[in-house]
Order: structure tokens, then sequence, then C-alpha cells
């Protein structure tokens, strides 16, 4: 049996043009990763993610070189690039900025996760395995600039989606911010519930979609556009 100490690390690559700051990063990383490559522009870290084809990258949104979109040519020039096994590789914005024009522009162009610079070094290891495993990470106050973006289409969809109609109000809110990748007590930080009140609307919300985790929660939410 596989314990999690003897997980294979997860292949890295760093993408920032500032050289001390990608030294920092690898210094704060645990072992559960593996920094395969580094980039400082757009150009280089399309070749360099084509080359190494790693699990995930860690994507400055502002970068010299490309068409001037920083992380978006990134992400647009390694569309469908996937890892050894087969699976797609995934980009985790790491940035400066909290900007909402720059969240919504990566994530619509294919980021699954957004995070500060402040973010702690346990707390971005964390981050990266599980975008890794495919959730969807944001630091809280910027999951509200993409859930504010998507809100429309995310509301035309609701009006015939029987599934989603089985929900209440409230366990919309908790299943969007689930799915979103907050944690429970960030969930309940942001609703004003107890932590107690959030797992129980997420084991209703799971219930009723017939879902067995929040993998599965982050799918389903995604398929019908919903984050």
């Amino acid at each position: 049996m596989t314990t999690p100490h003897m997980m294979a690390p997860i292949r890295l690559v760093l993408v920032d043009d500032h050289r001390m700051f990608r030294s920092g990063v690898k210094a704060e990383l645990d072992t559960s990763s593996e920094v395969v490559g580094e980039a400082a522009d757009v150009d280089r870290a399309i070749a360099v993610v084509r080359d190494t084809r790693p699990d995930v990258v860690l994507l400055d949104v502002h970068l010299p070189g490309g068409n001037g979109n920083g992380g978006v040519d990134v992400l647009t020039g390694c569309a469908g690039v996937q890892t050894e096994a087969g699976a797609p590789v995934r980009f985790l914005a790491l940035s400066v900025s909290d900007a909402a024009e720059d969240v919504i522009a990566v994530i619509r162009a294919g980021a699954r996760g957004y995070v500060t610079k402040t973010i702690s070094g346990t707390d971005l290891a964390t981050a990266i395995r599980r975008v890794a495993e495919g959730d969807a990470v944001f630091s809280p106050r910027l999951a509200g600039f993409v859930l504010d973006a998507f809100g429309a289409a995310a509301g035309e969809i609701a009006e015939v989606d029987e599934e989603l109609d089985r929900l209440s109000a409230r366990e919309r809110e908790v299943m969007r911010l689930i799915a979103r990748g907050y944690q429970y007590k960030e969930v309940a930080k942001e609703l004003y519930i107890s932590i107690k009140t959030v797992e129980t609307h997420v084991s209703s919300v799971l219930r009723k979609l017939q879902l067995s985790s929040r993998h599965e929660l982050t799918s389903w939410a995604m398929g019908r556009r919903l984050i």
C-alpha cells in the first residue's frame, strides 16, 4: 500500500521573470514537488513546458515576450500539452497581482487556480498538490472575482438544470465555494456560518447530486460552467 511519503513528487515548472523569486519558491517547497524546469519569459516558458511535460506549472501573470499578454500567452501556447501519463498539464497562477482582470483572464485561458505571492510555503505546497489532483484552488478573495465573472452563465444554466434545482440557495453557495477549492473553514468565514453547518450542507449537496467527493463535485460544477 502506498503511503503519502512514498508518493512520486509532483513535477513542477516555475515561470517567473525574477530569478531570485524562483529561487525563493524552490527553497520553500518540500519534497512533494520536484522542479524540472524554469523560465523567465513567455517564449521560453512554452518551450520548457512542451519539453518537460510537467504535472503543474507555477505561472506568473505578467511576463515579457509573446504577444504581450503574459501568462495568458503561455496558457494559449501550451494548450493541449499532456504529462507523460496522459493527463493535462495544469497551471496554477502565482502573482503579486490580485486584480480581478488578471484573475479572470488566466482562468478563462485555462489556469486551474490563482494564488497571490503572500501565500506561505506550506500553503503553496498544498495548493500545488491540489491542482495536480485536479482541484481548483484560489485565494479566498480572488474566488469571488471568478464567481462574479461567470455568474451570468451560471444563472442561465441553473434555469434549465434539474440537478441544480434540487439544491437550496444556501447549498448552491456552499457548492460553488467548495468546488472552487475553499476549505470548510474558509466557506464558514465567507458565508458567516459554522464549520459544522458547512459540513452538513456539503453532505446534503453530495447526496442530492449523487457524488462521492469534492473532486467529483468540482468536475460536475465545471461541466455546467458554474465555476
